[in-house]
C-alpha cells in the first residue's frame, strides 16, 4: 500500500516591488521642483529639475550621512531612485539604495508653504520611509554643497600625479 504526498507552495508567496500607487496631475500654478525642502529625519534636500529629470542631494540633521537621488519627473510626481553614504564608513555597509517617489503638493489656505511628500523605499521598493518635505522661501538649491568623496581631496601632491594646481612649497626650516 504506497501513500503518494504533493508538495503545494507552502513557502512563502513570491511577491514583486512594492510600487507606489499615485497619480500625477499639474503643478500648482507658479511652483516649480527646484528648490529647498526641510524634511527633520533627511535634513535639508536640495532639488535641481533640468527638463524632465531632477537630480537632489541631502545631508541628514546629524551630519553622519549624505544622499543623492535623481528621477524623471510627470507633472506633480517624480519618481527617482537614491543612494545614501554613511560618512567615515567604507565596505558594503557604507551606503544604502532604493527607488522612491515624490507628490508636489500646495496646502490651502493663505500663505502656506508648498511641500513635497513621499517615501523612500529599499531596494526595488518605492514604499518605505515616510518624507515630508516643506518647500523653503528664498533658499537655492546648491547640490555641490553636499557630499564627501575622496575625489574632493586636493594638495599635498601625495598621488605623485602633479594633478594639484598651484605652486610647492619649501619646507620649513626648524626653529
Amino acid at each position: 500500500m504506497g501513500v503518494a504526498l504533493a508538495l503545494t507552495g507552502c513557502g512563502p508567496a513570491a511577491t514583486g516591488p512594492k510600487v507606489a500607487k499615485v497619480s500625477s496631475g499639474e503643478m500648482p500654478t507658479g511652483a516649480e521642483w527646484t528648490g529647498v525642502y526641510f524634511e527633520p529625519l533627511f535634513g535639508y534636500l536640495h532639488v535641481v529639475q533640468e527638463g524632465s529629470t531632477l537630480s537632489g542631494k541631502w545631508q541628514r540633521p546629524q551630519k553622519d550621512r549624505w544622499g543623492e537621488l535623481h528621477g524623471d519627473v510627470n507633472g506633480n510626481v517624480v519618481k527617482f531612485t537614491w543612494t545614501e553614504y554613511e560618512v567615515g564608513r567604507v565596505g558594503p555597509n557604507a551606503q544604502k539604495s532604493g527607488r522612491g517617489y515624490f507628490q508636489y503638493r500646495r496646502p490651502e489656505g493663505e500663505n502656506m508653504d508648498d511641500r513635497i511628500d513621499g517615501e523612500l523605499g529599499r531596494g526595488q521598493d518605492e514604499l518605505g520611509t515616510k518624507f515630508e518635505g516643506i518647500r523653503q522661501r528664498n533658499v537655492n538649491p546648491d547640490l555641490a554643497s553636499i557630499g564627501n568623496t575622496a575625489s574632493d581631496i586636493q594638495g599635498g601632491d601625495w598621488d605623485s600625479s602633479g594633478g594639484e594646481s598651484g605652486s610647492g612649497e619649501s619646507p620649513a626650516k626648524p626653529r
